[in-house]
């Protein structure tokens, strides 16, 4: 019986080409001069300082920019990088130059699986920040009511075992009962090691169905036995 559903973002509830095509590159063009204004707050100067760590070198903030912008272009899933993208977007999405995509398909099973009682998460390689605001902004409204909770790579990366674990300890709901839903079959082998369900999201993919997955092609194809109206 499932109690719970945790799904990724990108490729799944929302295009992969809103993150690559217009959230990465709108980073990426604020990025200089939001450090440049921002250097003094408390908490940017701390994801700076997490960023010269993860460099491992001494770097003045113009060197910095430049290798926030490399990582931005690589792809690169560090948290102090998708901590401060989390709050250009912030500005983005207040603005309304930013508006958050959801699939028609999952908008509506996400309001149906609340509805029925399912507790809802995401985990996202994108930090708690980014998720909220891109859920918060969207064409449907704010849907962020919809979620009981949101995981980012502070609690271990997507394709570790032990970050599902932990994540299924912090729901105190056990493994078995929580349906991972994701584009990556990397992220799904791990979260079905840790002994939760899957669902692959293959949507437009042309790739064929993967022996360890379940596939759909969008949520209303996504059967499972679960769903009571007891949100305890």
């Amino acid at each position: 019986m499932i109690r719970a559903v945790l799904t990724d973002i990108e490729g799944t509830t929302s295009s992969l080409a809103f993150v690559k095509d217009v959230l990465f590159p709108y980073a990426r063009a604020h990025l200089p001069e939001f450090v440049r204004a921002q250097a003094g707050s408390p908490e940017v100067k701390a994801l700076l300082a997490d960023a010269r760590r993860e460099s491992g070198a001494a770097l003045d903030d113009r060197a910095l920019v430049e290798l926030l912008l490399r990582w931005i272009d690589e792809d690169r899933k560090l948290t102090p990088l998708k901590a401060l993208q989390g709050l250009i977007w912030e500005a983005g999405y207040r603005s309304g130059e930013l508006i958050g995509h959801i699939y028609e398909d999952a908008y509506c099973a996400l309001r149906d699986w609340h509805d029925r009682g399912l507790r809802l998460y995401i985990f996202s390689s994108g930090s708690v920040k980014s998720q909220q605001l891109l859920f918060g902004h969207t064409a449907k409204g704010d849907l962020q009511p919809l979620f009981d909770g949101y995981f980012d790579t502070t609690i271990g990366a997507k394709r570790d075992p032990a970050a599902y674990r932990r994540i299924a300890a912090t729901m105190e709901i056990a493994p078995a009962e929580i349906l991972f839903l994701s584009d990556i079959t990397e992220e799904l082998d791990a979260a079905k090691l840790s002994g939760m369900e899957t669902y692959w999201l293959v949507r437009e993919s042309q790739t064929p169905p993967h022996d360890g997955h379940r596939a759909a092609r969008g949520f209303d194809e996504i059967r499972f036995n679960g769903a009571n109206r007891n949100r305890r």
